[in-house]
Formats: structure tokens, sequence, C-alpha cells
């Protein structure tokens, strides 16, 4: 593996019975880069992110994530990365700082790095008028900004994003990108999926799935010159089209 690289994947497949949900797919993501993982509902973008996380083991083919085997050590894997999932994964019944001190726990934080940790997010994010409310009585642009916060509070090297701004203003989705680069400009390696193609823009570089594959992989920039378009939603109706 690359040192470069924070996600080295070859010919990776999944299988379910008869149908190929990813189907050999190649790529690699380089430290510190924000790689847009694209496609329609179906395409197998969940379910080759759930494969790179660790929750699901390949068919066939071979992949690496933060230096650790996707057969072999899921769990150095789960360690090392950081995991925001499309729906919302606190806890409404818990209050903002019991959820950051639940997830540092979870994480392997110890007391006095939970309690600066906590102190930090809730200031970062200005919180702190509703640090000891219950988190389902947060506006849903504050509970995705508050996932995202936890899904870093151990430093991991990668962070996976699947389909975080959905169902936010437009607004809380700005705020959110900024969240991001900021990670990024940080060191942290962001692998994001999503179906706004405008979003796609803001990506490093860009890989788009159809039916199982991907079909393009590049720069913003360089797919649009590739495809002889002005936007990314062009590059992926052409490619859905085929």
């Amino acid at each position: 593996m690359n040192k470069n690289n924070v996600i080295q994947a070859e010919g990776l497949t999944k299988m379910f019975g008869d149908f190929t949900a990813v189907n050999a797919i190649t790529f690699e993501v380089k430290k510190g880069e924000i790689f847009g993982f694209l496609g329609a509902n179906g395409a197998g973008k969940t379910t080759a992110m759930k494969m790179l996380i660790g929750i699901s083991t390949p068919t066939s083919g071979t992949a690496k994530v933060a230096g650790f085997d996707v057969f072999t050590q899921a769990e150095d894997i789960k360690r090392n990365i950081g995991y925001m999932s499309q729906k919302f994964a606190l806890y409404d019944d818990l209050t903002v700082k019991e959820n950051i001190t639940f997830f540092g726990g979870i994480y392997g934080l110890s007391r006095v790095r939970i309690k600066e940790k906590t102190k930090e997010l809730i200031a970062d994010l200005g919180l702190e008028e509703v640090a000891n409310q219950l988190v389902g009585s947060l506006p849903l642009g504050w509970k995705q900004k508050l996932s995202f916060s936890v899904a870093l509070i151990h430093e991991p090297k990668i962070v996976f994003l699947d389909e975080p701004t959905g169902g936010v203003d437009p607004i809380t989705r700005r705020q959110f990108w900024e969240m991001i680069y900021r990670a990024s400009h940080q060191g942290t390696t962001i692998f994001v999926t999503t179906h706004y193609m405008d979003e796609a823009e803001y990506c490093d570089r860009v890989s788009i799935m159809v039916n199982g594959k991907i079909e393009a992989l590049n720069t913003p920039k360089k797919l649009k010159e590739q495809f002889g378009v002005q936007s990314m939603n062009d590059v992926f109706l052409k490619l859905a089209r085929g």
C-alpha cells in the first residue's frame, strides 16, 4: 500500500447470491483528500462503504483502510476511522453533553480527555446554551453538525460520511461543508457519499458508481472536460444514460 494512500481497493466485490452489488471496484484515496463517492440509489455506494468500514466482508478482491486489511483487521479499521451514518447516529434521549461523553467512551478516550473534548466541541459548535438539552429537541442541522464532531472526537485518520447533508437547508449544508474543509485541512481524510451533485464540486476527486461499477473517477474539473459538460450533474446524467 502506497504510504500516501489511506484507502486502497483492488477488484473489491460483494455478491448477495447471484446478485453482484459491488463489481470489482479499484481505487485509492490519498491522505487529507476529500473524496466524493457518488451514484444513484442502488448503485452500490453504501454496500462498498460497509466493506471499507469493516462491517461487511467482501466476496473477493482486496482493500486496506488506514493500513489495515478489510478481511482480517476489521476491528482495527473501526478504531481508526470515524463514521457518520445517513440515519442520524446520536441518541435523542441523551443530552448533548451525555452523547459526547458516551461516544468518547466508545472510542476509548480517557475521562480527562472526554471532559476536554466535550468543552471544546460545545464551544466550537456554539451549543453552550443547549448543552444540557436532549439531542432530540435540537433542529436537524445542529444534530448533523454535532454528529460530525462526535465522529471526529478520537481524531481518526479517516472519516466516512454517508449522505451527511440529507434533509438540511442550504445554509446548514454550506456550514457543514465548512466543517469538512476544516477537518481536511487538519489532515483528516474525508470519504463522503452524496446525491447532491453540486456537492461533488467541493471534492478533490470524485468517483461515480453505476450498477455496482466505478464508471468515472477524477477531479470534478477533469470529469467535466472529459464529458464536455459544464456541471457535475451533467456528468452524472451522461453516465446514467450510458
